[in-house]
């Protein structure tokens, strides 16, 4: 089961409900029982550190120098 956030497309309370991936039921608002929307949210990430990216990788031979 996963939860999804829904608003009310008339009053505008966002509520939570729970129902399984495959399912997309008609969901009403339980503060005046009109229809609602399934909102989505973007949630941040950040990345700290090395690794995340393919600048951060090391090179497998070493660097040649100016000289040669």
């Amino acid at each position: 089961m996963a939860r999804y956030d829904y608003k009310c497309t008339a009053c505008g309370h966002v509520f939570e409900v729970e129902h399984a991936m495959g399912e997309h039921p008609a969901i009403t608002c339980p503060e005046c029982g009109s229809s609602a929307e399934q909102t989505f949210s973007t949630y941040g990430i950040e990345f700290k550190g090395t690794g995340y990216y393919n600048t951060d990788q090391r090179d497998s031979a070493p660097a040649s120098s100016a000289s040669e």
